[in-house]
């Protein structure tokens, strides 16, 4: 691997604690802390993904680079940091916070000039640990290993994940909180992004009233990532707080569109740069329910319940706008940007279900239609992702019941058919106004719809097969999520065995998992 081609533009740029001391404690004005990964005897590679590898610029991997993928191999001249920020958590400031399990060796370039930045996750503690130790476990480890390529896959914004491995070490964690802790295997993430800037770098900045730091950190992202951009002055962060909303936005119907639920959608959980980021209790949707939460530290409230994704991620962007207001300094600007951004994100709500059923536009009687899909489902238990699946392959000539009760967690009887005949007959009625044929129908809802998600049962199945020393799983769940539009392994186009329903890790997640 080409690890000596790391470069470290941040650090170069912009104020840091060079000291290389891991204790955890506040870092006033700066925005990185160097630190060391904390090295580990007997590491074992569990996966590497050889095409991000060879696209980001890496090169191929050779057994002893494991070593460089859980942090024990550094390049020359090279001092890996950890970043700071701040942000909302649950709705509250938390003040500051930090890569408290992450640690940036910096950017790699490949041919086309393109970079990626490469952090480790689990490769020991930081200055923003907040009193833990900055270790990962395999389960959280696999989770974002194998969901970050999911979403790639499934075409929505997100990081990457390049490598998983074992560190050799046990880790002490209580899962569900409850006072219950035991030792896991530990385990290394390397993930990579264009960028790992977040809502709450510019929130701590802000906060802090660094303001010459604050400019320089939008006019450094606006200038490597944002090349859309070519105003100049206050209009240029006016810019970059637009493009900003657009792409969470497009972000939010995206996840929409595939059925996540992210379960931690801080503002510290926030891409400026639109990307889905930090893998910890999420869940592919099962059965369809808007006020789903996977997350045990959401409840009661649920404040990121999959309804809610895009209401909170506009309350989020009002936090952005408060910490961008000293650079753009135009409060009507900000207000009618955010006002926006409910219209634009509704509409392209509305938009990407019309692809998903096939119809070819939105017409003003559609949110009717939406509404009133969306009560079937919740009140039949409608699985999200086989529904879609069922309804491409509807046959009007065969039984209504045969067809989707698979798709169903509940026994669907003759009220709920009747129901469900219902609602298929607006349906055929709806298409009937489609301009495009059947069959460019069918072709829309099938690079719309996945046939194959990553649930969490499945994800728990594998995860408990490589810490038996398996990993036929893990394979094949890696061949499915590359092909999300086609059925690779129909076993696993089946809806949560009842069996799952009630286990920890599974349906019930926490912050730690």
């Amino acid at each position: 691997m080409n690890i000596k081609n790391i470069i470290q533009p941040f650090i170069k740029k912009f104020p840091g604690d060079f000291s290389g001391n891991p204790m955890q404690r506040n870092t006033p004005k700066v925005l990185f802390s160097t630190i060391t990964p904390a090295g580990f005897d007997h590491p074992k590679l569990i996966a590497f993904n050889e095409k991000l590898s060879e696209e980001i610029g890496l090169g191929t991997f050779e057994e002893k680079d494991v070593n460089f993928l859980v942090g024990n191999q550094l390049p020359e001249n090279v001092k890996t940091y950890a970043t700071a920020y701040a942000g909302h958590q649950f709705g509250n400031w938390a003040g500051q916070l930090g890569d408290g399990r992450a640690i940036l060796a910096g950017e790699i370039a490949n041919n086309s000039g393109e970079r990626n930045e490469i952090q480790w996750k689990g490769a020991g503690a930081t200055p923003y640990s907040r009193h833990a130790d900055g270790r990962a476990v395999l389960r959280s480890s696999v989770r974002e290993y194998l969901m970050s390529e999911a979403m790639f896959h499934l075409g929505v914004p997100t990081t990457r994940a390049l490598s998983l491995a074992f560190t050799g070490e046990e880790v002490l964690r209580d899962m569900m909180y409850n006072g219950n802790p035991e030792l896991e295997k530990g385990a290394v993430v390397i993930r990579t992004a264009e960028s790992f800037l977040r809502f709450g770098h510019f929130e701590l900045i802000s906060a802090q009233q660094e303001y010459k730091t604050l400019q320089e950190l939008a006019d450094f992202t606006i200038e490597n990532y944002f090349k859309e951009i070519t105003s100049e002055g206050e209009q240029k962060y006016r810019d970059f707080f637009e493009n900003i909303c657009r792409r969470t936005a497009d972000l939010m119907v995206e996840w929409y569109r595939v059925g996540f639920v992210h379960g931690v959608m801080n503002t510290d959980n926030m891409s400026v740069l639109g990307l889905t980021i930090d893998y910890g209790p999420y869940s592919m949707m099962d059965e369809y329910n808007l006020n789903f939460t996977p997350n045990t530290t959401d409840l009661p409230g649920r404040r990121y319940a999959f309804g809610k994704q895009g209401q909170v991620s506009q309350w989020n962007l009002w936090q952005l706008a408060n910490a961008l207001h000293p650079l753009i300094k135009d409060e009507k600007f900000l207000e009618e940007i955010l006002n926006d951004y409910g219209s634009y994100f509704w509409e392209s709500h509305d938009r990407m279900l019309c692809r998903k059923f096939g119809f070819d536009q939105l017409l003003t009687s559609d949110e009717k239609f939406f509404t009133s899909w969306q009560g079937l489902m919740q009140d039949l238990q409608f699985d999200y992702t086989l529904f879609f699946s069922c309804l491409e392959n509807y046959d009007e000539t065969t039984d209504l019941k045969n067809q989707f009760e698979n798709a169903s967690y509940i026994f669907l009887n003759a009220e709920d058919i009747a129901r469900l005949q219902d609602f298929m007959d607006s349906y055929r009625h709806r298409q009937e106004k489609n301009i495009i044929s059947r069959e460019k129908s069918l072709e829309l809802m099938s690079k719309t719809n996945p046939k194959f998600i990553l649930r969490n049962y499945l994800l728990y199945q594998c995860i408990e097969e490589i810490n038996n020393g398996k990993t036929e799983m893990l394979d094949m769940l890696t061949q499915a999520l590359e092909n999300p539009y086609h059925e690779l392994y129909p076993e696993f186009s089946v809806k949560r065995p009842s069996g799952y329903d009630d286990i920890s890790g599974c349906s019930t997640l926490s912050c730690s998992s």
